[in-house]
């Protein structure tokens, strides 16, 4: 069954088209709201005739005189843009369901399958989804560019339900699109799709991993193409004015643009998480949420231009006028609400640690945000409400406005120190409220003075050492770039270095940015199988007080598919001091990143396990089937007793 209804009307900013489309589980029903133009000003006409709105019997046609959007009807696919005098910027040889589309992965919780249903939510097949859907389309006048955004819905009387990942992609014509650009310093050339296929391009060990064999063009030979290669943090990725409607926080990360050519933007991923980010919904539970807008922007070069300059730049530009003019005003459904139907909230943080000074000192950078109520770093978890985060001055001062109403917890995470911080009240915010939360001090775990430390706490394995790749495996990129981590094949490098024994650090000798491996990873034996690793701490400990209990923090930066098991002093006991059974599902190894899901552990070391002299932690990293299991730790950290002197500058090499 399919309805068609037509309407006309005026959006708060003026003109506005808006396609819809809403997807109903239970029986087969989309509708196509349009907003008829209306005539502009006589000033406006000028430059610009009008918006037109062209429905025709297979699609309907956007037009605001500066670029033409085409949607298949009664799909709601994109499947043309016309911009600048090109017909289309879409790859024509796809078809149109493969051009411009929003996707899902889907799952019911009672069927147990490794990879969920991939659905375009198309309207030429029936699939029976306990999802609403209204995904909409939008024009302005005088924009080089259109938005989109969607609507879900799951109601309280339907089904359990497993979202896994969604999003917009766009699959651009492979003949007029050449170089991507996700930052100021991670930009290339890439190579051609067909650079990619079994005849030029060679699988390797991760399925998304191609090495260019024999490409089109021979400046790409012997380089390797992989998509993860090119993923981002939240907070970073402004392909989106805001990050509010995105899982996992600030520091999640997700992919972006690579070779199709494809850009995309991520709403809800489980990328560099795993199970631990799939929104579930059990039986009766109603649920909504809002994704986006997001701006699809246009530009072109003029004749004498710097190409990468202009278009990047002015790229830029546009973003900071989308970001700036957030929440937008002219999104006609009530589940988007404007600024005036929002709140804010303010105040300090500063952060107390004894050992590192008896005053509270700022928290200078800290992340500070709001998500549902839920426990201590519970944000990073956290896929089925909104965020909002900032980043606070260097007094320690911040702000947060535009906040959806409802009720929140107030968390921070401080680059520097180990732990997050979870504000005790629940904070409300009403439409037009402005909530000043006052000065708030964050304790980091902390029970004695530092006796050694090993890395930054930053919750990554940046800081370490990060080998350089196979000579057979490099993305030319990431030669000589901060971004190391991101060659392929780094988990093989391990072996390389140590083929006989594990790693040993010593404390006080070795220096982390060169002798700690960035990630404890299997080791590959001759008949194929794969083996864990030990790894030493050794440091020596004048004085030892036999009836302290000194503290071990061990923050893991990402873990998959691993059991971390700590010994003290012995490694014959068959049952470890400590043990995180089996931990992670992030993959951040094998989609070459540097941190997953940050995991803090407070392990207990009773002195007489300790010795005066010399002593040995063992790290044992458990299962192993596969090259990609492995832990990347974020910082080490043993503790003393309150009258140990703290060492704090003397062995950490920083």
């Amino acid at each position: 069954m399919s309805t068609f209804h037509v309407r006309s009307g005026r959006g708060p900013k003026g003109d506005v088209f808006s396609v819809s489309k809403t997807w109903l589980s239970v029986k087969l029903c989309f509708i196509i709201l349009l907003i008829q133009a209306v005539t502009f000003p006589a000033a406006a006409a000028q430059s610009i005739t009008g918006l037109q709105l062209h429905i025709r019997e297979q699609d309907v046609v956007m037009d605001n005189g500066i670029l033409q959007v085409t949607l298949s009807k009664p799909a709601g696919m994109v499947t043309g843009i016309q911009y600048n005098g090109v017909d289309n910027l879409l790859e024509i040889l796809n078809e149109d369901s493969n051009r411009g589309y929003w996707d899902l992965v889907w799952d019911a919780p009672e069927i147990k399958r490794k990879k969920g249903e991939f659905d375009r939510m198309e309207t030429t097949n029936f699939t029976v989804v306990p999802l609403n859907i209204d995904k909409r389309f939008v024009m302005l006048r005088n924009s080089s560019g259109f938005y989109t955004y969607g609507i879900y819905e799951h109601l309280k009387d339907w089904p359990a339900f497993n979202l896994t990942n969604t999003r917009i992609g766009f699959k651009l014509r492979k003949d007029k699109f050449h170089y991507m650009a996700m930052s100021d310093n991670r930009q290339r050339y890439m190579p051609l799709p067909d650079d990619r296929t079994a005849e030029r391009g060679q699988p390797l060990a991760y399925p998304e991993a191609v090495l260019l064999v024999n490409p089109v063009e021979p400046e790409f030979k012997g380089e390797v193409d992989d998509k993860y290669q090119y993923s981002i943090e939240n907070k970073d990725n402004r392909i989106t004015p805001s990050e509010e409607f995105k899982s996992g926080g600030p520091l999640k990360q997700c992919l972006t643009s690579h070779v199709g050519p494809i850009t995309l933007a991520i709403f809800h991923s489980t990328h560099y998480s795993g199970a631990d980010l799939i929104l579930q919904f059990g039986p009766n539970e109603p649920w909504k949420k809002v994704f986006g807008p997001v701006f699809i922007h246009l530009n072109y070069l003029v004749n004498g231009d710097d190409p990468l300059k202009r278009l990047w730049e002015d790229a830029k530009q546009q973003m900071e006028v989308e970001v700036q003019s957030w929440p937008y005003d002219f999104p006609a459904s009530k589940d988007f609400l404007p600024l005036d139907q929002r709140g804010s909230v303010s105040g300090r943080l500063l952060v107390h640690d004894r050992y590192i000074s008896d005053e509270d000192l700022p928290g200078n950078g800290t992340l500070v945000g709001l998500a549902a109520p839920g426990d201590v770093g519970s944000w990073q978890f956290e896929c089925k409400g909104y965020q909002f985060w900032t980043k606070a001055d260097e007094k320690g001062c911040f702000s947060i406005t535009g906040i959806r109403p409802g009720t929140y917890n107030l968390f921070a995470y401080v680059p520097g120190l180990i732990g997050d911080y979870r504000y005790e009240a629940e904070v409300t915010i009403s439409p037009g409220s402005d909530k000043d939360v006052g000065t708030l001090v964050y304790e980091p775990p902390r029970s004695g003075p530092t006796l050694w430390e090993i890395g930054i706490p930053d919750r990554t394995a940046a800081e370490f050492f990060v080998p350089d790749p196979n000579p057979k495996y490099i993305n030319k990129l990431y030669l000589n770039h901060t971004d190391r981590f991101r060659q392929y094949g780094l988990w093989e490098r391990y072996a390389d270095l140590y083929p006989h024994n594990d790693m040993v650090y010593t404390v006080g000798v070795s220096d982390y940015r060169k002798d700690f491996f960035f990630a404890q990873v299997t080791r590959k034996t001759d008949n194929n199988t794969y083996q864990g690793s030990t790894w030493q701490i050794k440091f020596k400990l004048d004085i030892v007080d036999k009836n302290y209990t000194y503290k071990l923090r061990i923050a893991l930066a990402t873990a998959h598919v691993s059991d971390l098991q700590v010994r003290i002093n012995d490694l014959r006991p068959s049952n470890p001091h400590f043990s995180t059974g089996p931990i992670g599902n992030d993959n951040t190894i094998a989609r070459h990143g540097i941190h997953g899901l940050y995991r803090l552990y407070n392990v207990d070391v009773p002195g007489v396990q300790l010795v005066e002299g010399n002593n040995t932690i063992f790290l044992t990293r458990t299962l192993s089937t596969s090259p990609f299991q492995g832990i990347m730790y974020d910082y080490i950290r043993l503790e003393g007793p309150p009258s140990s002197k703290s060492n704090n500058l003397g062995f950490s090499s920083k």
